[in-house]
């Protein structure tokens, strides 16, 4: 059983678990591959790629290009991507299912809410600002906030250290292996949400509850804290 009045806190994944902006990212890529005279990708392949900040996302977009890249240019590409990402992060992207909700019943209730992801933290407030989302959030980490990117655990142990809590007084929610190994690695309780980047069953990525979708989530936070195990999905 957990104390009364947990979770004090839950932090979600952006891309993929809050939002689809897959869209967005696979335009701005191509835009940037473009402006250095390289072919387009496919949505489907860029969808792939999401996950693990916007260095990793240039770094698998030539890889898939046939292209080596260093360090150096890697970054350069990385800038220029940013700026064009930004400047149309909201066009195509949408809000998952019962996202909006689901965030303002939990702010009801008193839970605090935050938002840890890979992605820049400007682009992040903007998404979050453009579905009204923003005012909702007591914290927001962003990519470049500092700590090492997810899969390491440093995002989340600096969104916790915002809100100064514990990471056991906090859920993680998110999509992709990325979000449970971080999870994981802060000494945090996580949610695997179906519907997000990666190619693997949410029961496949080892958290602690796997949801088909976000309006499970308050069932799913109420039999971790009576300490139900996970049913054998």
């Amino acid at each position: 059983m957990k104390p009364a009045g947990w979770p004090r806190a839950i932090l979600f994944d952006l891309d993929g678990t809050l939002v689809d902006s897959a869209p967005d990212i696979h335009a701005a890529l191509n835009q940037t591959l473009e402006s250095y005279g390289e072919p387009p990708l496919t949505l489907e392949a860029v969808t792939k790629m999401i996950g693990r900040g916007v260095p990793v996302l240039i770094e698998r977009a030539y890889a898939a290009l046939g292209i080596e890249i260093d360090p150096a240019t890697r970054d350069r590409v990385a800038e220029r991507y940013t700026k064009l990402y930004e400047a149309r992060a909201t066009e195509l992207t949408v809000l998952m299912a019962g996202v909006s909700d689901l965030l303002r019943d939990l702010a009801a209730k008193g839970v605090r809410l935050g938002t840890v992801t890979n992605k820049p933290g400007a682009a992040t407030r903007t998404v979050l600002e453009h579905f009204g989302l923003l005012d909702l959030m007591a914290v927001v980490v962003g990519g470049d906030a500092g700590p090492p990117r997810k899969p390491e655990p440093g995002l989340i142990l600096h969104a916790c250290r915002e809100l100064g809590i514990e990471p056991g007084e906090a859920v993680f929610v998110g999509d992709s292996e990325n979000d449970v190994l971080a999870a994981r690695a802060a000494g945090m309780a996580v949610v695997a949400v179906a519907g997000g980047y990666t190619e693997l069953m949410p029961e496949a990525l080892g958290a602690d509850r796997a949801i088909d979708r976000l309006e499970e989530l308050p069932a799913a936070l109420l039999a971790l804290a009576e300490g139900d195990a996970a049913p054998d999905l």
